[in-house]
């Protein structure tokens, strides 16, 4: 639902950082990476996000890229881990990492996460392994500007799948325009 968010730095904490958006504080828990990335208190700051909605608590989860975000969104898959274990696999390990150890079945490495005990580490990777070893060319993570696409499409009343099908087909060179990018998507529809 909120895939992104920009906004100035209110606080810095232990895993967490405030940001002011449209004059409310955001609580968003962060990676590591984000920590690392050194945003500062006044300062404008961009984050991937991941909104976590429980019957009793919305929760943000905020990360340096997108490939972290899904990596985050790919441990959630895995049943007995939340977003509080997911996020605290990417603060951790680094994606590489994490994908090392899926593709090499070391749920040891998985260990050193608090929380994450050898059958857990092992269930992960059973889960993750078929997942995070497909080839990384298939996988084309879409850009904000291709999510607003998507959102235009199937306002237009096209599915989910033929708006993603549609958005796969912009050529990979295509300016970042939303308007030039939903004529290319509609192109897909009109070709035979």
């Amino acid at each position: 639902m909120i895939r992104s968010i920009r906004g100035i730095v209110l606080h810095i904490g232990e895993g967490e950082l405030t940001l002011e958006v449209g004059g409310i504080g955001l609580r968003i828990a962060i990676t590591g990476s984000v920590h690392a990335a050194g945003p500062e208190v006044g300062k404008p700051f961009f984050l991937h996000t991941y909104l976590s909605v429980r019957e009793d608590e919305l929760s943000l989860y905020g990360f340096q890229s997108a490939e972290e975000r899904g990596l985050f969104e790919v441990l959630l898959g895995v049943s007995g881990i939340g977003p509080k274990l997911a996020i605290s696999v990417l603060s951790n390990l680094s994606p590489d990492v994490l994908r090392s150890a899926v593709a090499n079945n070391q749920p040891e490495i998985l260990t050193r996460v608090p929380g994450i005990g050898k059958k857990t580490g092992e269930k992960i990777i059973f889960h993750l392994k078929d997942i995070l070893s497909a080839p990384a060319v298939d996988i084309r993570v879409p850009s904000d500007v291709d999510t607003e696409v998507l959102g235009v499409l199937t306002g237009l009343g096209y599915s989910l799948v033929e708006s993603q099908t549609a958005v796969q087909s912009i050529p990979e060179d295509a300016k970042d325009d939303l308007e030039e990018r939903v004529r290319l998507a509609l192109q897909y529809f009109s070709s035979p």
